[in-house]
C-alpha cells in the first residue's frame, strides 16, 4: 500500500515542480515582451546670437562624455538631467521632469535672466544699445531660465539691438532636428522614445 502512496507523491511533487518552472517561464515571457523602459529622454533645439554673430559652442566643455550622460538615479547630477553632447551644438537632451532652460545654461557655464546673459566670455547686459530677446516656437519669453524645456520646443536667444525682421530670421534658423533624435538610438545608448530591442528586453530580464 506504500508503493502507491510513494509514487503518487512522487508525480504530486514532479507536477508541482513542473507548474512552478511553466510558471517562472510565463512571467519571465511577459516581462520579456512587455518591458518598456519608463525612462524620461526627449530633445529640443536652440540658438544663441551675439551681436549677429550665431555662437558656435565649440570648446569640448559644453558637451557631457556619452558614457553615464543618461544614466539617472538618487545620485543624479544636474548636467545629467539636461545636457548637449557629441559636439551637436543645437540639440538639447532631456532626462528629467521640470527641467527648464535655466538649467541647460547653468550645465554648460552661462547664466540667463531677464536682463543680463553670462557667457563664458563675460557678462552681457541689457542696456539703451542692446535688448535680450528670448523666444520659445516663435513666442516672447521674457524669462526663459525658469522655463520648462518640452519635447521638440526651439528657443531662440538673442542679444544685440537687432529689429524684428532679424530675430524673426534667427528664430527660423533653429533647428527642427529634435523629432529626429526623438525616434533615434542615442549615441550614449539611451532608448530615447525608440523601441527597446531583443537586447534591451534580454538585460532587463537579467
Amino acid at each position: 500500500m506504500k508503493l502507491p502512496t510513494m509514487h503518487l507523491q512522487a508525480r504530486t511533487v514532479v507536477v508541482g515542480v513542473a507548474g512552478v518552472a511553466v510558471g517562472a517561464l510565463l512571467v519571465l515571457g511577459i516581462r520579456f515582451m512587455t518591458y518598456n523602459p519608463e525612462q524620461i529622454h526627449y530633445h529640443a533645439n536652440f540658438a544663441v546670437y551675439i551681436n549677429g554673430k550665431r555662437e558656435q559652442f565649440k570648446s569640448p566643455m559644453y558637451y557631457e562624455e556619452v558614457s553615464g550622460s543618461c544614466t539617472l538615479g538618487k545620485d543624479v547630477t544636474p548636467a545629467q538631467r539636461v545636457h548637449m553632447h557629441d559636439e551637436v551644438n543645437d540639440v538639447v537632451h532631456v532626462h528629467d521632469h521640470g527641467v527648464t532652460w535655466g538649467d541647460l545654461f547653468m550645465n554648460i557655464g552661462w547664466a540667463v535672466g531677464p536682463d543680463f546673459i553670462k557667457t563664458a566670455d563675460g557678462l552681457l547686459q541689457a542696456d539703451n544699445a542692446h535688448r535680450i530677446t528670448y523666444m520659445v516656437n516663435g513666442h516672447a519669453v521674457s524669462d526663459v531660465s525658469t522655463e520648462v524645456i518640452r519635447d521638440q520646443d526651439r528657443l531662440l536667444v538673442d542679444y544685440s539691438d537687432a529689429g524684428d525682421k532679424t530675430l524673426t530670421k534667427e528664430m527660423n534658423s533653429v533647428a527642427h532636428s529634435a523629432h529626429h533624435y526623438d525616434i533615434s538610438q542615442d549615441p550614449a545608448a539611451c532608448l530615447g522614445n525608440a523601441k527597446p530591442t531583443w537586447k534591451d528586453r534580454l538585460k532587463h530580464l537579467l
